[in-house]
């Protein structure tokens, strides 16, 4: 591969969240599918993927969003894009979900049982995320935020701008989009919104911690 350390490292210093966008600059479609492949091609706990990507143009539905979106409501008339994570709300192991995954992988029926019983061991006894619908739903959720960060730094990587939103009432966005019919609202609800267009005006970087107050090494 080309691309070198120290562009990586330029992208994540240029990288900041972005509230105010330059309305008369589009990502373009190429660009934009990029964006979407990167969160796509993102790694997830035992290969659960357990997300979806709701990209949201039109703007009466933005307009929608704006009373119970508080963290995104300038970015609501100005992003270029808007894309909310949505998570599987039933990532259980014996899901159907779960088994198309695993006869993705090529594995024979014998193979896809005992991938069943160990996924089954992980998450009753070894991740303990089976104890009501919340756990279950934070893991997948958890999950998403994976693809959330992909997203964003691959953006980055080619001078595009993101900035990450939990700054909403759930309850109304997952009430508003389901009302969409985009999705199945029985099997998924909202995780996280992030935004991505071009920035209006220079961002000052947030000051971040140093190495050594975050890093500690057991040797």
């Amino acid at each position: 591969m080309s691309i070198t350390k120290q562009q990586v490292l330029d992208a994540f210093h240029f990288r900041c969240a972005t509230r105010y966008y330059d309305p008369a600059r589009k990502i373009s479609q190429e660009d934009f599918d990029y964006i979407l492949e990167l969160g796509r091609l993102s790694p997830s706990s035992v290969g659960s993927e357990p997300w979806q990507f709701l990209v949201i143009q039109n703007p009466e539905l933005r307009q929608a969003l704006k009373p119970v979106s508080w963290g995104m409501a300038t970015q609501l008339d100005d992003a270029s894009h808007v894309v909310v994570i949505l998570a599987n709300k039933k990532a259980r192991y014996d899901s159907d979900d779960f088994r198309q995954n695993l006869l993705r992988r090529g594995l024979n029926e014998e193979q896809l049982q005992q991938a069943v019983a160990k996924y089954e061991t992980f998450q009753k006894n070894d991740i303990n995320v089976l104890e009501n619908d919340r756990t279950l739903f934070d893991w997948a959720s958890k999950q998403t935020y994976i693809a959330l960060a992909n997203m964003m730094t691959g953006a980055a990587l080619i001078g595009i701008d993101s900035c990450p939103i939990e700054g909403f009432n759930y309850a109304e966005v997952n009430r508003i989009l389901a009302q969409t019919g985009a999705y199945d609202a029985e099997k998924y609800a909202v995780s996280v919104a992030v935004t991505f267009g071009y920035r209006a005006k220079d961002i000052r970087p947030k000051s971040r911690k140093p190495l050594n107050e975050i890093v500690h090494w057991i040797e």
